[in-house]
């Protein structure tokens, strides 16, 4: 399966792309010559880790009929201060909210996501280090 993207330049360091029928932007800071009008593209790589495994955990835990009242996937990441600067860490924070939540279902889906089911997982597990962690709240 082959995938293709076309990113256009639209002046200074401003670039635009259409994704599943969505305007994504992309633009660099005023002090490299930017104009802030849009993301930045190295943060798009925590949001696709994060986004990718939610996607996968929630679809999980409705299959095993496990509902949460709230769910939330933070990503942290360590990046190098030399150039080529790059991410050698990220570091997934899950937190779940409800009543009773199961353990044990909550840790497999999610054990399911990281190893199995998420090819943003599987991808940047090749070129850094990739943790997590699960919080549960009532």
């Amino acid at each position: 399966m082959k995938s293709t993207l076309d990113l256009n330049w639209t002046g200074k360091m401003s670039f635009e792309t259409e994704m599943n029928g969505h305007k994504v932007i992309l633009d660099a800071d005023p002090s490299v010559g930017g104009e802030d009008k849009g993301v930045r593209p190295k943060p798009l790589m925590l949001l696709s880790l994060a986004g990718c495994t939610a996607m996968d955990v929630i679809s999980i835990l409705r299959k095993m009929r496990v509902d949460v009242d709230d769910f939330n996937v933070r990503v942290e990441a360590d990046m190098t201060e030399e150039h080529p600067k790059h991410y050698t860490k990220m570091h997934v924070i899950y937190t779940f909210k409800g009543k009773d939540l199961p353990k044990d279902k909550i840790e497999k889906a999610v054990s399911l996501s990281d190893e199995k089911y998420c090819g943003v997982s599987a991808v940047y597990r090749k070129a850094l280090e990739l943790t997590h962690e699960i919080r549960l709240e009532d």
